[in-house]
């Protein structure tokens, strides 16, 4: 295992040791950061220190993941209310603002995210930005009807549309839509860039997560750093 992998494993591993508990229905995240806490998931079922855990995954990625893992799983219709969500990240600022969507799932991970109690972020240092849209684009989710009008609309409001192609044609989310990766300047208003965003015809969702997540388990050389709010006490806890 690489040494980024390393960390990322370190800081699933913080998580789950400090949020998950037995019977919790937890939604399950995408992406590589993910795919190493879905391994310690595994682990965890299999030799008992977990037990009754249902998890509702992000992405058909990551839904075959969990049955190669024997990880069980059910849908929002069946579980429609969390108690966790975990996932990674790929831009995270000081207030827990995240961009999401590099992996081509944060429509349904937001949904997910929405749907749970709480919502934590596992990644490695190199995910920590003192403003958001330093370093990643943000990935924008049109239906491909709207595609040309979206793109037209978002380079009006001072985006840098890119559609995002795979094998020469363009990227299809599980929910047979199309991404702009998006890129601007000016990033000194989120929430008003979020709302300009969701207004335009044709965006289905945007990978911008604002006052969503509650704490985010980051590794850094010598162990796991943990930013927001700490886990609730687990039932019969001592104080």
């Amino acid at each position: 295992m690489s040494g980024a992998d390393a960390e990322k494993r370190l800081a699933g591993e913080a998580a789950l040791d400090r949020e998950v508990r037995t019977g919790m229905r937890l939604g399950l995240g995408t992406g590589s950061t993910a795919a190493l806490m879905l391994e310690a998931l595994a682990e965890r079922l299999a030799d008992g220190r977990l037990r009754d855990v249902t998890g509702v995954p992000t992405s058909e990625a990551t839904a075959e993941r969990c049955r190669q893992l024997g990880i069980p799983l059910a849908t929002l219709a069946e579980l429609p209310e969390l108690d966790l969500a975990i996932d990674g990240a790929d831009e995270i600022d000081p207030s827990l603002g995240l961009i999401k969507g590099l992996g081509g799932a944060h429509l349904r991970e937001k949904v997910v995210a929405c749907a749970a109690a709480r919502f934590v972020v596992i990644a490695d240092a190199g995910k920590l930005v003192r403003r958001l849209g330093d370093h990643a684009p943000l990935p924008v989710e049109v239906i491909p009807f709207a595609r040309p009008v979206s793109t037209r609309l978002l380079a009006g409001l001072g985006w840098e549309p890119e559609l995002r192609l795979r094998g020469g044609a363009p990227y299809v989310t599980d929910e047979g839509n199309h991404l702009l990766d998006c890129r601007r300047d000016d990033w000194s208003h989120p929430e008003r860039l979020a709302a300009e965003l969701q207004a335009v015809p044709g965006v289905v969702e945007h990978g911008l997560f604002l006052d969503i997540a509650r704490a985010a388990y980051v590794a850094e050389t010598g162990g796991v750093l943990m930013l927001g709010d700490a886990a609730p006490a687990s039932p019969g806890a001592v104080p």
